[in-house]
């Protein structure tokens, strides 16, 4: 009875720790990573909880590093326009670049459920570069292919969206010189 008691008292944490290491495990960013390199990841992850509605970051502010949602859902939109971009949910990270550079936030996150998000901020991985550099540059080179592919995504549709917009403008002339021959 005394070792089902304590096994319950500590196994919160444990159970904590599982869950940090199954998500860290989706994430691109840490793909082949040992056991012990996520180990290490884990222990300079910032775990807090957000409330359905509230603001992870606005637009404009520093960025200070990446979120990982453990549980939950966002949705990333632009301010001006109000503007979804995008709705993520667990397993999947946001806010990559303020790793890299010390641009503003280019868009808005809130939680639009109760979630759980785990925080990787430039200072700390800075600090884990230094005591393990093979380890930085691991994570540094999946954050960039990271970047990579979804910079190819984003030509990709900025691509389509221009064939898009040809066809609509020879569309339109065609239509509008058809417009002026009845006129006449």
């Amino acid at each position: 009875m005394i070792d089902s008691f304590w096994g319950n008292i500590f196994r919160g944490p444990d159970k904590e720790k599982e869950n940090i290491r199954k998500t860290l495990k989706k994430i691109p960013i840490f793909e082949g990573l040992t056991k012990k390199e996520l180990a290490a990841v884990e222990r300079i992850l910032h775990r807090r909880e957000y409330k359905s509605g509230e603001i992870i970051f606005y637009q404009g502010e520093p960025a200070a590093g990446m979120y990982i949602i453990e549980q939950g859902k966002v949705k990333v939109y632009l301010e001006a326009t109000q503007q979804v971009l995008v709705e993520l949910h667990d397993g999947d990270f946001f806010g990559e670049l303020g790793l890299l550079d010390d641009s503003p936030r280019s868009a808005t996150v809130i939680a639009t459920m109760d979630s759980t998000m785990l925080g990787l901020f430039k200072t700390d991985l800075l600090e884990l570069i230094s005591h393990s550099p093979r380890l930085g540059v691991k994570i540094i080179l999946q954050l960039s292919t990271v970047l990579g592919r979804r910079l190819r995504k984003s030509n990709d549709q900025v691509q389509a969206l221009q064939v898009k917009l040809h066809t609509l403008t020879q569309k339109r002339k065609a239509n509008a010189g058809k417009t002026d021959a009845k006129e006449q």
